[in-house]
């Protein structure tokens, strides 16, 4: 967990000792994290660890704190492989200016930001700096290759949202590596193992229930948060796949599928004891409308449509239409 590995961190600091960073814990050193950056790669944890010193501590527990509170939150890298380059950058003719200073200096920094976009360091950072500081909100940053020099990396604070995939089917293999690849938690059910394989979900949990139906489905539960995607293999278990997200109050239900078998489903969900409210809830047909026909083409419809339930579950009216605005839209 990271909070016990940031607590660490601090009682390392506190007596003088150089914290080990390990990629398992902050997965944006990762060797897949970093494939194909000739800039970084998982060592780079060790000159962070050993660039840290007392002065780090607040950064450290005010991510402490972030994670007690709930709060959206990330903790940040400056990452330098050129630290006269990083120093000496300058700004570009099309982007909003910065100042004749690039950054603050051309060592590795660890900071702390929230989306509120309070930061706390250890070090002193230019206008510069602070403009891809409070882009790791982006998660992990947009614009962490603008300037040259230096790159920039986080790890959030909080949860990622789990996904649960109802089937093993081919649009639910796509919804896997698409959902993984955007930060959500993915664990995909079915009753078939040549289905449910490696091969076909490599990143996400895979559950194979007993029985070669979905009757077990009933002895695991999801939590009230989480999202479920009912995309069983033929649509014969999505009845059994929507009662279940209904009773455990999912927050978000969707289904693949048209009209007229959504009309057979919607029997067979209210003769197993579910409410006329409980079948409203279900998104159907699943995905954001905009012709997808293929899996590939819908698993773009269907997670695209989770990114956006996502974010308005974590942004408020008022932050979505400052942040809409502020594109220009």
């Amino acid at each position: 967990m990271i909070r016990d590995v940031l607590a660490s961190i601090v009682e390392d600091l506190q007596v003088g000792k150089v914290p080990v960073l390990s990629a398992d814990d902050f997965p944006c050193f990762s060797a897949t994290a970093t494939e194909g950056n000739e800039h970084v790669d998982p060592s780079y944890l060790d000159v962070v660890a050993a660039s840290l010193t007392e002065a780090d501590i607040p950064t450290f527990e005010r991510a402490l704190r972030a994670i007690d509170e709930g709060d959206l939150a990330w903790l940040g890298f400056k990452i330098v492989y050129d630290g006269a380059g990083a120093v000496s950058n300058t700004d570009n003719e099309v982007t909003k200016k910065y100042g004749e200073v690039g950054s603050a200096d051309g060592e590795p920094l660890v900071f702390f930001c929230n989306d509120a976009k309070e930061i706390v360091a250890g070090r002193t950072y230019t206008p510069r700096d602070t403009f891809q500081m409070k882009d790791v909100t982006r998660g992990p940053s947009m614009h962490n290759e603008q300037f040259p020099g230096l790159t920039w990396a986080s790890v959030a604070l909080f949860d990622q949202v789990h996904v649960w995939l109802l089937g093993a089917s081919d649009a639910a293999s796509e919804v896997a590596a698409l959902a993984d690849h955007v930060g959500f938690a993915v664990t995909v059910v079915d009753y078939d193992p040549s289905f449910v394989s490696e091969q076909r979900f490599p990143q996400a949990k895979r559950i194979v229930l007993a029985g070669g139906n979905f009757d077990a489905l009933d002895q695991m539960a999801c939590a009230p948060e989480d999202y479920v995607c009912v995309l069983t293999r033929g649509h014969m278990f999505d009845p059994e796949g929507c009662v279940w997200a209904a009773k455990h109050h999912a927050h978000y239900i969707g289904m693949m599928g048209c009209a007229g078998k959504n009309d057979r489903v919607h029997e067979l969900v209210l003769a197993a004891g579910a409410a006329e409210a409980d079948w409203e809830r279900v998104k159907r047909p699943i995905g954001l409308k905009f012709g997808a026909k293929t899996p590939a083409e819908l698993a773009i419809a269907i997670v695209a449509e989770l990114v956006d339930v996502r974010y308005r579950q974590r942004y408020s009216d008022e932050a979505r239409e400052r942040h809409e605005k502020s594109l220009g839209r």
